[in-house]
C-alpha cells in the first residue's frame, strides 16, 4: 500500500467521528509531504476548525505515517 492509499484509509478512518458532528472531510491530494483536504458541513464554518486539522487530522495521520508534515483545508 503506497502512502496516498494509507492516508485515503486513514482518513476513512476518521470520517465517522466529524459525521457525528455533522461535518465531513474528504481526501483531495499528497504533495510533499502535505495532505490536502476539505472540511465540509459543521466543519466548513466551525470556529475550531484549525484544531481539527492540526490537533485531530494531522496528529492521527503522523501517529501511522512519519513522513506528513502538515495538513491543509482547501475550501469550496
Amino acid at each position: 500500500m503506497n502512502t496516498e492509499e494509507q492516508i485515503k484509509k486513514l482518513i476513512e478512518e476518521i470520517t465517522p467521528f466529524l459525521n457525528a458532528d455533522g461535518g465531513n472531510v474528504e481526501f483531495i491530494k499528497y504533495e510533499n509531504k502535505i495532505v490536502y483536504v476539505r472540511l465540509s458541513g459543521a466543519c466548513e464554518n466551525c470556529n475550531l476548525i484549525d484544531y481539527t486539522l492540526k490537533d485531530g487530522i494531522l496528529n492521527y495521520l503522523k501517529e501511522h505515517i512519519d513522513e506528513i508534515e502538515d495538513v491543509i483545508n482547501v475550501p469550496v
